[in-house]
């Protein structure tokens, strides 16, 4: 049985320590950065107590074990970067200053983002419900909470992401750049990704080379799963804005169905895990084989 929060923060103890961190091969020998920004399960206890809702309900949100579903990538040579803060508590998929104002008691920075569809959805940087919709906090928070929250860590990790890129691309001359994310079975309705094992998200083609997102498709597709393209899940703030393929820099956005490998009702594993682990495992040593060198050529012309 899952504990409802296996990693709360006890009073007097920094909230995050760390923040998130990056598990680094011992040789990075794959052009891959693999990220899991919405797998955190550190839970603070002051947010805890400031919430509505029930232990489970708060983690609704979270990408419960999608960093351990990836873990074997850094055996394959690949850095792994992992949140340890959870997603109901910041969201590091959004703009910087994607905010609400109606979540908050005081005057937010001018330049924040009050308008977006997913601010009006509740799903900000600062989110004010999880992912099926219950409201998370009891009353307004301090806008100096969430200047903190964006400044101490959501700042810190796009350094610390934009840097693994730069580096991959500086050593191997292109970086591809996965991000890893689940889905609830029940989330996708009539919708054609219900009956998706994977949805894989390139902006519809926008973020990285059809190669690559052709490659993972293949070869999930060749040991039995169902995929889908952008549809629900086309790629969040990551995806578009690390996918510059024109200067060979790629990023995809992978969601894995959550019933494939674990009880969605307790985030306990499923009998499904391992296995699950396994052709992921698979897959990426086979599309790091198939995608080659993804640097931009010059013109013929130049």
């Amino acid at each position: 049985m899952t504990e409802p929060f296996p990693n709360q923060t006890m009073p007097g103890t920094p909230a995050f320590d760390p923040p998130f961190a990056v598990d680094e091969p011992e040789a990075h020998t794959l052009p891959f950065v693999f990220n899991t920004p919405h797998s955190g399960a550190v839970y603070p206890r002051a947010f805890v107590a400031n919430s509505r809702l029930d232990a489970l309900a708060l983690r609704r949100s979270e990408d419960a074990h999608v960093d351990r579903l990836f873990g074997p990538v850094v055996d394959l040579g690949a850095p792994l970067m992992r949140a340890n803060f959870p997603r109901a508590y910041l969201d590091v998929n959004r703009e910087p200053y994607e905010l609400d104002p109606r979540m908050f008691d005081g005057r937010l920075p001018a330049f924040a983002n009050t308008r977006s569809m997913r601010v009006a959805g509740g799903l900000g940087t600062i989110p004010r419900v999880v992912a099926d919709g219950q409201e998370i906090y009891r009353g307004r928070l301090p806008v100096e909470d969430a200047v903190e929250r964006i400044e101490t860590l959501y700042k810190p990790y796009h350094r610390t992401l934009r840097g693994l890129v730069q580096r991959t691309a500086r050593t191997f001359g292109h970086a591809i750049l996965v991000d890893c994310h689940s889905m609830p079975s029940s989330s996708l309705g009539r919708d054609e990704g219900a009956r998706a094992d994977f949805v894989l998200g390139d902006r519809f083609g926008t973020a990285c080379a059809p190669l690559l997102i052709d490659a993972f498709e293949d070869h999930l597709r060749a040991r039995g799963f169902r995929t889908v393209r952008n549809k629900p899940y086309a790629g969040g703030f990551i995806t578009e804005h690390y996918g510059e393929p024109n200067v060979g820099r790629h990023a995809l956005q992978v969601e894995i169905n959550r019933a494939l490998y674990m009880n969605e009702a307790s985030l306990a594993l499923g009998p499904g895990f391992a296995e699950l682990v396994w052709h992921l495992r698979e897959v990426v040593a086979a599309v790091a084989r198939d995608v080659g060198d993804l640097t931009p050529r010059r013109m013929a012309a130049e």
